[in-house]
């Protein structure tokens, strides 16, 4: 009998408990944040998620109350900036903004070299832009459009090639996809950064390559290189007149993006995940905030925590696959 009160006894302690971490939890989140805010960006600054971070920053300080900094921790394809979140206080005071790289490709390259797990160590936010990839060409190369760059691969004495800013990144991926669904083979030459990659396209070193349009915007302008598509399913509303790859019929679905977007430490409070996911969709939804991202070549895109959390396994799997088929070994 004493056993059976006893038992009873830590069950209700325990509910007391429960019932008690539900009512704080609300609490807590109203007193979020007491303190700075940091978003790690995983890139050295000026680049594409730097500048992001630092456009959500200016707003996130007005919408939180509270001062709200940036700090680059670059380095191994974005996994140092990632593992350090992944390893911070789950309390909403330190979050990522990185790209797909660090939480839905990397893990199916370097599998059980990395130090964290994206599943089981962060926890998503918010889906924060799509940055499709622009494919061009050198001003030399026969070809005005996809149809045309594919029918050249088709019947080349030579492979065409692409660059790209390394191994294993959206950029390289891009142009493996197009191997596949094209049935044509393709040179892969990675660089370390846009500029090289760039540089040799224009000299017709290099016959192509996949990188954000901010990074090739002043060399179409130039006329260094030819604009021929863009990777997404759909034409980009920032760049309507660059067509999709995807809308070549026999490449009907190809679609390929980067992404950029916001990660907690797992862990943190939900309410606290849920007030920070609406401070950045109110931002995302910002007229002037969209409109400067959409000129970088950025589409805003804020998503809910669970449709977030779908949108993750969605890409992460389909990352997965084109690693397999195409064997890619991290470097």
């Amino acid at each position: 009998m004493f056993a059976i009160h006893a038992i009873r006894a830590i069950r209700a302690f325990r509910a007391l408990g429960l019932g008690c971490v539900a009512l704080l939890t609300p609490l807590y989140a109203q007193d979020y944040p007491g303190k700075t805010v940091t978003i790690v960006v995983p890139f050295t600054a000026g680049g594409g998620v730097d500048n992001v971070a630092r456009l959500l920053a200016d707003k996130l300080r007005v919408t939180l109350k509270q001062n709200v900094v940036v700090d680059n921790k670059p380095g191994a394809s974005g996994m140092l900036g990632a593992n350090a979140v992944a390893k911070a206080a789950p309390d909403g005071h330190t979050v990522l903004l990185g790209s797909a790289g660090e939480t839905a490709i990397n893990p199916h390259i370097y599998k059980g070299r990395m130090q964290y797990s994206p599943e089981k160590d962060l926890a998503p936010i918010t889906l924060v832009s799509r940055v499709p990839n622009v494919m061009v060409v050198a001003p030399t190369l026969p070809v005005k459009n996809i149809e045309e760059f594919v029918a050249l691969g088709k019947k080349s004495s030579k492979k065409l090639s692409y660059s790209s800013s390394g191994i294993g990144n959206v950029q390289h991926l891009n142009g493996e996809l197009l191997e596949e669904l094209a049935g044509i083979g393709l040179i892969h030459a990675p660089y370390k950064g846009a500029a090289g990659q760039l540089a040799d396209v224009t000299t017709g070193v290099v016959d192509a390559t996949f990188t954000s349009y901010a990074a090739a915007r002043p060399f179409i302008q130039a006329g260094r290189v030819k604009v021929i598509a863009v990777t997404s399913a759909k034409r980009m509303p920032s760049t309507p007149e660059v067509p999709a790859i995807a809308e070549y019929a026999p490449l009907a679905k190809y679609r390929l993006e980067n992404w950029f977007a916001l990660f907690a430490p797992a862990g943190t409070p939900a309410a606290v995940q849920e007030k920070l996911n609406a401070a950045v969709v109110a931002a995302l939804n910002d007229a002037e905030v969209a409109k400067r991202m959409r000129e970088a070549g950025f589409e805003p895109a804020p998503m809910s925590i669970a449709q977030f959390k779908d949108f993750v396994k969605t890409e992460s799997a389909a990352f997965a696959r084109i690693v397999e088929v195409a064997k890619v070994v991290a470097e």
